[in-house]
């Protein structure tokens, strides 16, 4: 499914800057599938889709709560246990110059998440009071590291994701 996003919004979001035109794409392809990503929502995306949406629901979560956050809410398996990383690494490998690597070295990153996933998920996924869930924070600093490269890197990263975008465009929405 490729959902329809007029000349002018396309050209409106581009000229506010990378992340409006991120989140106008990205935002387009939510509403597309009744705002939610799910099994059955997954079915109408395409894989290019579904990695976008991937990287906008594990940058959100991690900007508002950490590589934590993003586990205990559910999310681990869909971006640690599926190719996410991989498509994310060749995403860089379509658009980066040599001697760039942010979206290789943000694949890197998952895959230590994920090895921190497969070592604590079942504990972060508990039910927790709120003051529990804080406490994983420090009970778990593991992933400390993780959060502090990806928030350093975010910038770039969602640069270089929108750009992929914008080279891709037909893989995400039909301009009409």
């Amino acid at each position: 499914m490729l959902p329809k996003i007029t000349e002018s919004q396309l050209k409106s979001a581009a000229a506010e800057g990378m992340d409006a035109f991120f989140a106008l794409i990205t935002d387009t392809l939510f509403n597309a599938i009744g705002g939610e990503l799910t099994a059955d929502t997954m079915q109408q995306l395409n894989s290019e889709q579904i990695t976008l949406l991937g990287y906008r629901l594990l940058r959100d979560e991690v900007m508002d709560g950490g590589f934590i956050q993003l586990i205990h809410n559910g999310l681990g398996p869909f971006i640690f246990m599926n190719p996410f990383a991989k498509a994310i690494r060749l995403w860089g490998e379509d658009i980066e110059t040599e001697g760039t690597s942010v979206l290789h070295d943000f694949s890197k990153l998952i895959y230590k998440g994920r090895k921190l996933f497969e070592q604590y998920g079942e504990e972060l996924t508990r039910s927790y009071t709120d003051d529990e869930f804080m406490a994983l924070f420090e009970q778990y600093p593991a992933f400390d590291d993780l959060d502090d490269a990806f928030i350093e890197a975010e910038e770039d990263i969602t640069t270089l994701i929108a750009y992929y975008i914008d080279k891709h465009l037909g893989n995400f929405a039909e301009i009409v």
